[in-house]
């Protein structure tokens, strides 16, 4: 079985996943309480978008340790989430233990495609 070359960041899997992880993020902070709308909403909005952000940025950089760059980026910005996540769950916002699981899922991919790009074994480019 040979592994088809990635022609756009939207045919990786570990992109795939991290966007539903955002598009799920959605969802769970619409219930949030209105006063948390610049606070906690948007902090867990926007650490959950770079995720997949960086993963579609470092896609096109020309480099292996460019891409590894951002996939490191899109690492931390998980590592946000889980706080983030950690915290509306304490603070009784949802329940995040489905997204807890998601997350950790996507960090999996993105550490496995990371080694692939420092590597050179991955076929994007």
């Amino acid at each position: 079985m040979t592994k088809e070359k990635a022609k756009s960041f939207t045919d990786l899997i570990v992109w795939q996943k991290a966007h539903q992880f955002v598009l799920d993020v959605y969802r769970l902070s619409a219930k949030f309480p209105e006063t948390e709308t610049y606070g906690l909403t948007s902090q867990l909005r926007r650490a959950s978008i770079s995720v997949p952000a960086n993963i579609a940025e470092g896609f096109t950089r020309a480099t292996r340790p460019e891409k590894a760059r951002f996939l490191n980026i899109a690492q931390g910005s998980l590592a946000e989430c889980r706080y983030y996540l950690i915290l509306s769950n304490d603070l009784s916002y949802g329940y995040t233990d489905k997204l807890l699981l998601e997350l950790e899922a996507v960090s999996k991919l993105l550490t496995a495609y990371t080694k692939a790009i420092r590597s050179g074994g991955h076929n994007n480019k």
